[in-house]
């Protein structure tokens, strides 16, 4: 009986197939982009990252030893130049009314 109830309302009463629902183009982005504003928490995966900066530093010399203070200081440092970066390409996008 509960099975042909929620069978009867995902039905429309036209009797067609559902529409999916979608938000106008560029509306789940400035969403993302709010809730992003919002946090502080850190975007890129620690371990990828710390990955990343063993390789960069193996070209400089091998057996490099990093304190996770350290790594995690690198990480919010690159993160916060990034955001800055991004913050002004999109500034620069704006004044030349482009939307990406």
């Amino acid at each position: 009986q509960l099975i042909t109830m929620a069978a009867r309302k995902s039905v429309p009463a036209t009797g067609g197939v559902k529409k999916i629902h979608r938000y106008k183009p560029g509306t789940v982005a400035l969403r993302e982009i709010r809730r992003y504003q919002k946090s502080t928490e850190l975007l890129i995966r620690k371990l990828p990252f710390q990955r990343l900066v063993r390789e960069v530093a193996q070209g400089f010399k091998t057996n490099f030893r990093f304190q996770t203070t350290a790594v995690l200081a690198l990480q919010e440092a690159s993160e916060a130049y990034l955001i800055g970066l991004f913050e002004d390409t999109n500034l620069c996008a704006i004044h030349a009314k482009r939307v990406t």
